[in-house]
């Protein structure tokens, strides 16, 4: 929220455009703060929900408003759709390419911090399942494995989806083979739907 605050007022000046006061941007800020603060507290301490659900939430923003409020979050997309497009319109390829595989990064190392805090250990192993779950809650949220499209907003949904299956599974005593052999017919159905949706947009003109 800061970051927005921040980035439409100085856009906002640099056009020439009328702006509130540095004081009133900062106070607005503040209050911010301590609202979202206020609100994880109580939610933490009556409800047990974790300090981690509001890093999520506030990661998910973010990315949301860099996403779809920025050049870089249209060049990502323009450079999934149709990367020779996007190098022939001016967007530099490479660059939205490493940035984003940057940023992927930077994302798994704060997931590694946030599990090991959770834990309170760290391991050496992997889960043999998170690769494949990560993939899974992308594209059932909504994410296409061909590029161009997605939401922040909408992986939401996926990681639901996985984590509700995972845990009935579980819940079900089924081997660890067993799970990754029905997420994986869950991931091939949603891969199958993308690439059908995508050949009728094609064919649609679209």
């Amino acid at each position: 929220y800061a970051g927005s605050l921040i980035f439409n007022y100085s856009r906002r000046r640099r056009l020439g455009l009328r702006t509130i006061g540095l004081p009133q941007l900062i106070i607005q800020i503040v209050i911010a703060a301590i609202l979202i603060e206020g609100v994880v507290v109580l939610f933490q301490s009556y409800f047990g929900v974790p300090n981690s659900i509001a890093i999520l939430f506030g990661l998910i923003t973010l990315f949301w408003l860099l996403l779809t409020k920025t050049p870089f979050g249209r060049h990502v997309y323009a450079v999934g759709g149709n990367a020779e497009a996007a190098r022939r319109a001016g967007i530099n390829v490479v660059g939205i390419r490493i940035a984003a595989f940057t940023l992927c990064s930077l994302l798994a190392a704060v997931g590694g911090i946030l599990l090991a805090s959770r834990q309170t250990a760290v391991g050496s192993e992997i889960p043999p399942t998170l690769l494949l779950d990560a993939i899974a809650a992308a594209v059932i949220g909504g994410v296409s494995l061909f590029g161009g499209r997605g939401s922040a907003w909408s992986i939401v949904l996926g990681v639901l989806i996985i984590g509700s299956l995972e845990n009935g599974l579980t819940l079900l005593n089924q081997q660890t083979n067993v799970k990754e052999m029905i997420e994986g017919l869950v991931l091939l159905i949603a891969v199958t739907f993308d690439a059908v949706l995508r050949r009728l947009q094609a064919r649609s003109g679209r």
